[in-house]
């Protein structure tokens, strides 16, 4: 008797058969007409040079992957066959899968490199300084790792008294990035200088959990510095690219985060001896420029007594000729009296009247004139006295400073901040506190 299938029930056998009859297999081919629906499955065709198979990967199968699909890549994958009924197709469900001739961690590892340097995590303007001497550090690694044991050895003997904040992480495995994720999170909330996430060497898979999505972006969104040392000097994770100093080891952030005290105490003695030097040549400088100065000022007052006998002098030589004029014309009115004795009297007296006038005249002139000329050389001397004089300097905006016990102020070393000082200028005097000492140096810079 003829045996008549449903199209279901033929559908249900093909299925039983297919799925029985192969079973899990691996299959190579080139992924083409990919799609992602908002399920998160993932649906595409595998295909080569001459035939092509509908596969679909689930969502929860893409752990097991590790790394996205793309359009045009070649892949080696592990699935079941299997019969979509409603459309009468055969499918490849897959379960896992790496691409063909590169890992598949080394894959996520290039795609997620690619994705986050778009985004700008691994901008060069993002990274900070890392503190020159950092009170505080954190440290993000597991406690009874060799990393932890290498850095507080180092810190230790370079800068003892450094403290050290260790934030325990697992470093290894699925549980890693959360974990490494909270420590940096507390490490920012507690408040340290800046922070180190660490372990030791080891393989691909080891130091996967460091090129996780999830530790990227922690660094990134970290409040404080990031310096990234993980595994070996060869090895390079996403948290080396988006942190603000890559350390090739533990051991050199351990160098990289602290300076050496013996090195800083050594070039604090040789800055400090540098420092005293120069003072004392400056001062030695300062010392020859004031000599200097003082040999070259002459003192006011043998200027002003040179000047007093000036005066002196042109006093005496005014009233001699003064004395020669009057007696030479005591002589001309002789003379004139006598010939007035021999003439009329009102002749006479009319030619003594205008001889007298002349004489009154000239008397007179002559002696403005020597007056005027007293009073020029007298003006000019007074000026030069005025110029000299200390209260001139005072009206040209300058000061003298004293101490409360009189002490004319000429180095800023005899006072210090708080002082009570008495200053003098021109129209008056008044007190004033020191707040700040300041001490000039060459080149116009200056020394608090």
């Amino acid at each position: 008797m003829k045996t008549v299938f449903t199209v279901t029930e033929l559908t249900g056998a093909i299925k039983d058969l297919l799925e029985s009859g192969f079973g899990v297999i691996w299959v190579t081919g080139e992924i083409s007409n990919l799609r992602r629906p908002a399920s998160g499955h993932v649906y595409f065709t595998l295909k080569d040079k001459d035939s092509q198979i509908r596969a679909v990967a689930f969502k929860s199968a893409k752990g097991r992957i590790g790394f996205d699909l793309e359009d045009g890549m070649k892949i080696v994958c592990r699935g079941k066959l299997n019969i979509y009924p409603a459309r009468g197709e055969y499918q490849l469900i897959i379960e896992a899968a790496e691409p063909k001739g590169l890992g598949a961690l080394q894959m996520a590892f290039e795609q997620l490199k690619e994705r986050l340097e778009k985004e700008g995590l691994f901008d060069p303007s993002h990274k900070r300084d890392i503190p020159f001497l950092p009170g505080k550090i954190g440290i993000v690694t597991s406690p009874s790792g060799a990393a932890i044991r290498d850095i507080l050895n180092i810190t230790g003997r370079r800068f003892p008294s450094v403290d050290i904040i260790i934030a325990p992480a697992v470093v290894q495995g699925v549980e890693a990035p959360m974990e490494i994720c909270d420590a940096i999170s507390d490490l920012n909330s507690i408040g340290v200088d800046v922070i180190i996430v660490t372990r030791g060497g080891g393989s691909i898979e080891d130091l996967f959990c460091f090129n996780d999505e999830r530790v990227a972006r922690a660094i990134y969104s970290s409040k404080n510095p990031v310096i990234s040392a993980v595994g070996h000097e060869i090895d390079f994770t996403i948290a080396d690219f988006v942190a603000d100093l890559r350390a090739p080891t533990p051991s050199a952030a351990a160098e990289l985060v602290v300076p050496d005290r013996k090195d800083l105490i050594e070039r604090t003695r040789r800055l400090k001896s540098r420092l005293v030097n120069a003072c004392g040549v400056f001062l030695r400088e300062s010392e020859n420029r004031l000599d200097f100065l003082v040999k070259g000022l002459r003192d006011p007052r043998g200027r002003i007594s040179d000047l007093r006998m000036g005066l002196d002098d042109w006093h005496i030589r005014l009233s001699g000729g003064m004395r020669r004029v009057l007696e030479m014309r005591e002589n001309r009115f002789l003379s004139a009296r006598r010939m007035l004795i021999r003439l009329t009297p009102g002749t006479r007296i009319r030619e003594l009247r205008r001889g007298v006038e002349n004489l009154k005249k000239e008397i007179d002139a002559r002696t403005r004139f020597y007056i005027n000329n007293l009073k020029g050389i007298l003006q000019k001397d007074m000026s030069i006295l005025d110029n000299l004089s200390p209260l001139s300097v005072l009206k040209r905006g300058f000061g003298i400073v004293r101490l409360s016990d009189g002490t004319i102020i000429r180095d800023v070393a005899m006072i210090a901040v708080d002082d009570s000082v008495d200053v003098k200028i021109s129209s008056g005097s008044f007190k004033a506190r020191v707040i700040k000492i300041s001490q000039e140096q060459e080149n116009g810079r200056e020394k608090i």
